[in-house]
């Protein structure tokens, strides 16, 4: 059982108590538990429990169980355009890259001294150095690398 899953199991315990004397014992947990969760506001949980107010702490275990989904910023829109034969090299130098760090993460040793034998798992890589930000992105724009976060690229897949 997991924290989110305890607390959960709090409030319906809070809400039709089979014990009153674990009353305030599930109060303390709760708010041990809450203060160890990302609510939006740390002072307004613990007033809850301080208070002992069921139905909004009700609502903040459902906001947990359920978050809003997190708006990404849209991608930036490239500074400059780049001339075809500038995309082509540069897609050209990702897939080698690519092909050399699958190439090199089939050929390690692992434990025994063969190769595995097994095909790599890599499928985004940071794009080669040699390139601006800028190109990667008109690429991400084009359609033809996808953006994985933190800098990483992939082809897409299909």
């Amino acid at each position: 059982m997991n924290a989110l899953q305890k607390l959960r199991s709090i409030v319906n315990e809070l809400r039709e108590p089979t014990e009153p004397m674990n009353i305030l014992d599930n109060w303390a947990l709760a708010g041990r538990l809450l203060s160890r969760m990302p609510v939006e506001d740390a002072n307004e949980a613990s007033r809850i429990v301080k208070d002992q107010d069921i139905d909004a702490l009700d609502v903040i275990v459902s906001a947990l169980e359920n978050p809003k989904p997190k708006q990404q910023a849209p991608a930036p829109k490239p500074t400059r355009t780049f001339s075809l034969d500038e995309l082509n090299e540069a897609m050209r130098a990702f897939r080698k890259r690519l092909k050399l760090m699958r190439l090199e993460d089939e050929s390690k040793l692992r434990g025994r001294r063969l190769t595995a034998g097994r095909g790599s798992q890599i499928d985004a890589i940071m794009p080669p150095g040699e390139f601006p930000r800028e190109i990667w992105q008109a690429l991400e724009q084009a359609g033809k690398l996808e953006h994985t976060g933190q800098g990483f690229y992939m082809e897409p897949k299909g």
